[in-house]
């Protein structure tokens, strides 16, 4: 497992956003994770993904390292951020945007605009 948290660390740490989740940003394989990488997709944020499925020492060592039991998990900065439920409801309320600005992480205002106006 040491090994997998070194990993883990490592591509938290040298990323600006990373997001693991089940599949990949242009093929999500779980409904939570496609929710949470099309909100990104969709607001233009250029981030990383690490397919958990692909490796499990990766799917067990992501919940470990984070001491959190679900997939997607959205780091920022090195900072957990959180799940699909946090994301969701950080970029209904602006939370999200305000993380991204604070850490300098560009991304489509307009479109995350959008998202609150469909969800109001």
């Amino acid at each position: 497992m040491t090994d997998a948290k070194t990993m883990i660390d490592e591509t938290v740490k040298s990323n600006t956003v990373v997001l693991y989740m089940k599949g990949t940003k242009t093929m999500p394989q779980c409904g939570f994770s496609s929710r949470v990488a099309g909100v990104l997709n969709y607001m233009g944020v250029d981030f990383h993904d690490v397919n958990v499925l692909a490796d499990d020492a990766i799917r067990q060592g992501i919940k470990d390292y984070s001491d959190w039991p679900t997939i997607p998990q959205l780091y920022v900065k090195g900072e957990f951020v959180g799940g699909c439920d946090i994301i969701t409801e950080m970029t209904l309320s602006g939370e999200l945007d305000q993380l991204f600005e604070a850490n300098g992480v560009e991304y489509n205002k307009d479109a995350a605009d959008k998202i609150r106006e469909a969800n109001a």
